[in-house]
């Protein structure tokens, strides 16, 4: 496989060239698992196999020497607004990232803080509108924040964020540097889903399992950062209203389907890595029930991957892909994508395509790229772009896969 280097150059790829030589029917992973007593609970919910004809993807680069991107979202005008996690919001255009923007909030840029997932208002074209999130510094601690702006762009391909206001923080806040999450997806009807981590550190972590905590939870608010009505917890005692389902552990994928159900994949431990479709109200386990093992090796907890009180992952990995940014494909320029989701892939270092029948996964594709990726979105050319950082926070470039 070419390096990263030459894809900076603008070599062009065969993506899936490697997974030819798998016979088919075989799975992507074929490494030893962490946890190799550990056994699915049903049919593909782990290694599932390759499709039996591969897409053959090449790639080629749209920017490249950005600053270390966390997040990219499309403008209506094919422009790309790009969230730096150093704390600089970004609009690319024509290869380049433009003037930082300003108006963008102080961000905790350290560890795993700094500025995160950036979404457009399902009335942007009208209003302006976009939320982002961020590690936010505070008195006692720190934690992810919820903001909304209105974009003003400039003539110099800057602009400045307009009306900023935090309309939404997870709490308690914590002294860490690790598990913020963050993303962020809009329902069908305007309503905002918000992803956050349990904050790592083994006491925070078992908050994933308390209703009076945001650790480890997923949020379903308003725009204006208020719980729904017909949210699970609303009205019964010591919940917060704002939580949709609990027991997450870190999550940096997110996305909603064809149907506008919200899906993610969250962070496992040493092995774990999740696809879930939360429900209201329902408990996905973290840190009771899981695959996988801690980084020690050791179990994690009692080592139990099914409880009756808890959700069984949609599928899971094992060794870990390290999830970070999500798309559903509902385009067309890669017709044997059409209904799979898109993951990228930190440690696996491509982007994972969950082919799904009856929302489970019939088929895991890959497509290699020797970089880890950071974030994935479909542009409105139905190509599929993907955020490629550099390990330690060095450069980002911006690769578009399309069919060969």
């Amino acid at each position: 496989m070419n390096s990263l280097k030459l894809l900076i150059a603008g070599t062009i790829l065969a993506g899936t060239a490697a997974l030819t030589a798998h016979a088919q029917g075989r799975p992507a992973e074929t490494s030893p698992p962490n946890a190799p007593n550990q056994q699915p609970q049903f049919e593909n919910q782990t290694r599932a196999p390759q499709p039996a004809a591969p897409v053959n993807i090449k790639t080629e680069v749209v920017a490249k020497g950005l600053p270390h991107l966390w997040a990219m979202e499309f403008l209506p005008d094919g422009r790309m607004l790009v969230t730096a996690k150093a704390g600089a919001m970004h609009i690319v255009r024509d290869g380049k990232a433009g003037p930082a923007i300003s108006g963008v909030p102080k961000v905790l840029s350290g560890g795993q803080g700094g500025l995160l997932d950036v979404a457009l208002a399902p009335d942007y074209a009208t209003s302006g509108r976009i939320f982002f999130s961020f590690s936010e510094e505070r008195e006692d601690g720190n934690g992810t924040s919820v903001a909304s702006a209105r974009l003003v762009p400039n003539d110099q391909g800057g602009g400045q964020l307009e009306d900023v206001s935090v309309i939404f923080r997870q709490m308690p806040s914590y002294d860490g540097n690790k598990h913020f999450g963050s993303r962020l997806a809009f329902g069908p009807a305007g309503e905002l889903y918000v992803t956050v981590g349990e904050r790592s550190d083994t006491e925070p972590r078992v908050q994933a399992q308390d209703l009076n905590s945001g650790l480890g939870k997923v949020f379903r608010i308003t725009q204006d950062g208020k719980p729904l009505p017909d949210n699970p917890f609303v009205g019964q005692e010591n919940a917060l209203p704002e939580i949709w389902s609990l027991g997450h552990r870190n999550v940096q994928s997110a996305t909603v389907d064809g149907e506008g159900r919200f899906w993610l994949v969250e962070h496992g431990p040493k092995g774990g890595d999740e696809l879930n479709r939360p429900e209201a109200g329902k408990n996905y386990g973290w840190p009771e029930v899981t695959y996988g093992v801690e980084y020690s090796g050791a179990p994690v907890g009692k080592g139990l991957t099914q409880m009756a009180e808890t959700e069984q992952p949609v599928y899971y990995w094992d060794p870990v892909i390290a999830p970070s940014g999500m798309a559903f494909y509902d385009a067309n320029a890669i017709p044997e994508w059409k209904g799979a989701f898109l993951v990228g892939g930190l440690v696996s270092q491509g982007v994972v395509i969950l082919h799904m029948e009856n929302d489970k996964v019939s088929h895991e594709e890959r497509v290699p790229l020797n970089a880890r990726i950071r974030d994935v979105k479909v542009g409105p050319d139905g190509a599929v772009y993907a955020v490629i950082e550099q390990r330690g926070g060095g450069q980002s470039t911006i690769i578009k896969l399309t069919k060969a």
